[in-house]
């Protein structure tokens, strides 16, 4: 995509962290800054628990997490409530497409 983004990562208190955090939309006054979440694992099999740092950062209301993904090197695509889960050969491909945002 040739689209030019913001990007950052985010730790909770806890000592959780995002990987990426993606600046889609800028803040103003009447609304709040918008985000893409993505964490990136280097394993085989995706797990629940790795959902947490961006689960976290969108019940903050703070900011609108606009989507949150996952990726992974398995084979298979997910969907967990509102977190999408692509093997990373499917995430590049959708990101180069500019289908991610």
């Amino acid at each position: 995509s040739s689209k030019h983004r913001p990007l950052f990562y985010y730790r909770t208190a806890g000592g959780a962290e995002i990987d990426f955090v993606i600046e889609t939309k800028k803040r103003a006054s009447a609304s709040k800054a918008g985000v893409i979440c993505i964490e990136a694992k280097y394993a085989k099999h995706w797990q629940r628990k790795w959902e947490g740092a961006m689960r976290s950062l969108a019940e903050t209301g703070k900011i609108k997490v606009e989507k949150m993904i996952g990726v992974y090197c398995g084979k298979e695509r997910y969907y967990f409530d509102d977190v999408e889960v692509y093997p990373v050969e499917d995430f590049l491909r959708e990101l180069f497409d500019g289908k991610v945002f």
